[in-house]
């Protein structure tokens, strides 16, 4: 791959980007955490879970496991990607009905509608097939919305579940799943996972690993650059890049390269990482207060 002229791949003798946005199987770090919460999907499907829910924090990487599973799911799956659905009652069953790619005809009515996706769902259990949804950016849904999935649920024959739900999103789903009117909802959900920030000797071996995979020595950023990207990203895999990229863009600049904590403080300091200033602007205030971090 060609090196983008400008920035800092010649510098650090990169054949490419390390710690570009962009998803590249190539650059996959599977830290415990991210093999912990796959395993659950994995139990969620073996098991015929009604509902498999993951949660995690924008950027912690679950579009990345969602991505495997739907590599990874079995010929006799029937499946449906919901990636951003919203609306009220009925609108959501037709966002099922169009990711399953079940033609309705024209049909307004939801009890029609219901009775279409019950129809679909036996006929494909009856061929050997099973149906599962999976949902992205599932905080998005309303209480009703996630009531309604339940609702889905339901229709089973004897013992199996003809529809499986997976559903993924941020820490707020989870929330919304403990509330009390959500309860029956909550007993459903047979498999789940949240997914946490990478810890700080995770973040070293992710940057060594994207480093190195770049063409690079994995040792270009010291020991105690790693734990200010920790401190500073909270672990989050994609806040991560986001400082790395501007760190050696900056290393660069100055003709160094070997990336330090300074290097890293400097990027902050400057406001250019939006998550990584407001960090610095609580780590500060903390100080005024006489809070120690630690060390």
């Amino acid at each position: 791959m060609t090196s983008e002229p400008g920035l800092y791949t010649e510098q650090f003798n990169l054949s490419e980007r390390p710690f570009t946005l962009l998803p590249d199987p190539e650059f996959i770090y599977w830290t415990p955490m991210h093999r912990r919460a796959y395993s659950i999907l994995e139990y969620g499907m073996m098991t015929h879970a009604p509902i498999t829910v993951i949660t995690g924090e924008v950027g912690a990487g679950k579009t990345t496991l969602v991505q495997k599973l739907l590599k990874n799911l079995p010929d006799d799956v029937t499946l449906g990607l919901i990636s951003n659905a919203q609306g009220g009652r009925g609108e959501l069953l037709r966002w099922v009905l169009y990711a399953l790619d079940v033609e309705t005809g024209g049909v307004g009515d939801y009890v029609e509608l219901f009775q279409i996706l019950q129809n679909f769902l036996i006929e494909e259990y009856a061929l050997g097939r099973r149906s599962v949804l999976v949902i992205d950016e599932a905080q998005n849904l309303s209480l009703e919305g996630l009531e309604e999935l339940r609702m889905l649920t339901n229709v089973n024959s004897n013992k199996d579940e003809l529809l499986q739900l997976v559903l993924v999103g941020q820490p707020e789903l989870r929330d919304m799943i403990l509330r009390p009117e959500l309860r029956q909802f909550a007993q459903r959900v047979v498999a789940n996972f949240h997914l946490p920030g990478m810890d700080k000797e995770t973040v070293a071996s992710y940057i060594s690993h994207r480093l190195r995979v770049a063409g690079g020595q994995g040792n270009e950023f010291t020991k105690q650059a790693c734990e200010r990207v920790w401190e500073v990203s909270k672990g989050i895999p994609r806040l991560v890049n986001q400082i790395c990229d501007f760190a050696m863009v900056y290393a660069a600049t100055a003709d160094e390269k070997l990336v330090l904590s300074s290097t890293v403080d400097q990027v902050v300091a400057d406001g250019v990482f939006f998550a990584g200033y407001l960090g610095a602007d609580r780590s500060a205030a903390k100080s005024d207060e006489g809070v120690t971090d630690g060390k």
